[in-house]
């Protein structure tokens, strides 16, 4: 009897173990907000970094139990440093929420919103300091470091400045400068609270929502981070971002994006990420339509597909809708998110896993 118990006990412990720290591995949780940005760090110690909590509005309790299952997967009871990477909705949407069902030791973000509008401003003038009330709040500056358990986290850029020096592996031209082609960015996107993450010979960058333009700040004439391993985020995968200076000078092996069914993925992203030397492997958090199939990556890959199935899907991308007030919500579906796990290992070797079907593969160590 005690044996039927214990298989009985087993058996439903299983699935959350199956995705919970590995011993010794830098553990990294990239999390379906529906286009937003919601990503989670956790060191072999268990201390945890989240960098952003998804959607404002109705959005925001779906975004924050979603973040809570990938907490809870990792065997966290807290979470010590949490970024808020600027003040668009998509990125601190969740953020009140979140809070109110888990504890969070630091809050860091880079200081006063560029863009304002009455969702932001009401947040950080009303909610935001009763969260960090009995926490601690921290204004990150470039350079600053964020103490995570024998993994190496590094703000590179916050409120528009970038680091002065370059890190190691960095500071040699940048041949990509020549041919940059610069964009349109909105105020706020530029004040984003981007990382860089060491963990033995394994890197890893987060540009969060930085633009085209702040990119070529950043990388051009030298190249100030070097090479990494994976690229994260990627902006959800829009051209407002993903200049080559940025992706093809970081040479990294993979990238992680966090697209929406309708958001990012775009053609030109597409181009630059799948022309980017060494790149192995595109992951995506949605199946894009605005990639359609011309440039779309296999279905293994992609951590969530669509709710409504088309019955045949157009080769040719489908164009962005214009913005405006009237422009129909883009699709989403509010049943089961899967998530993208990374683990990655000193030695610079690292696994990537879709939870949807529990596809991995394991990138070794290069020499």
């Amino acid at each position: 009897m005690r044996a039927a118990k214990l298989r009985l006990t087993l058996a439903l412990f299983t699935p959350v173990l199956a995705f919970s720290q590995t011993p010794g591995t830098l553990d990294v949780y990239i999390i379906d907000v529906e286009g937003g940005n919601a990503t989670l760090f956790v060191a072999p110690t268990g201390e945890s970094l989240l960098m952003d909590t998804g959607n404002a509005g109705a959005a925001a309790v779906r975004d924050a139990g979603r973040i809570v299952d990938a907490v809870k997967a990792a065997g966290l009871q807290k979470i010590d440093h949490l970024i808020t990477t600027h003040w668009h909705g998509d990125h601190f949407g969740g953020l009140a929420e979140f809070a109110a069902r888990v504890p969070i030791g630091e809050f860091i973000d880079h200081g006063s919103n560029a863009q304002p509008a009455e969702l932001p401003d009401a947040f950080i003038k009303n909610t935001y300091p009763g969260l960090f009330a009995k926490s601690k709040h921290t204004v990150a500056k470039p350079g600053d470091k964020i103490a995570l358990g024998g993994v190496n986290v590094r703000v590179v850029t916050s409120d528009g400045q970038i680091i002065k020096t370059s890190l190691p592996g960095g500071g040699k031209p940048n041949p990509y400068c020549a041919n940059f082609k610069a964009g349109q960015n909105n105020p706020e996107d530029p004040q984003s609270v981007s990382i860089h993450v060491t963990f033995g010979k394994f890197t890893a960058y987060h540009p969060a929502d930085l633009t085209k333009n702040k990119e070529f700040e950043m990388m051009c004439p030298n190249n100030r981070l070097g090479t990494v391993s994976v690229l994260l985020g990627l902006h959800h995968g829009q051209a407002s971002s993903n200049s080559p200076v940025l992706v093809h000078a970081l040479h990294p092996r993979v990238a992680i994006m966090n697209n929406g069914t309708r958001k990012g993925g775009e053609p030109e992203v597409m181009q630059t990420v799948h022309s980017s030397p060494g790149l192995e492997d595109l992951w995506q958090i949605h199946f894009s339509v605005l990639s359609g199939q011309e440039y779309t990556v296999p279905g293994r890959f992609i951590a969530n597909t669509i709710d409504e199935q088309q019955s045949a899907l157009p080769i040719a991308p489908i164009p962005a809708p214009a913005p405006g007030p009237n422009v129909p919500p883009p699709p989403a579906h509010n049943g089961p998110a899967h998530w993208i796990k990374l683990s990655a290992q000193p030695n610079g070797s690292f696994t990537v896993t879709n939870t949807r079907n529990s596809f991995s593969k394991t990138y070794m160590a290069k020499p």
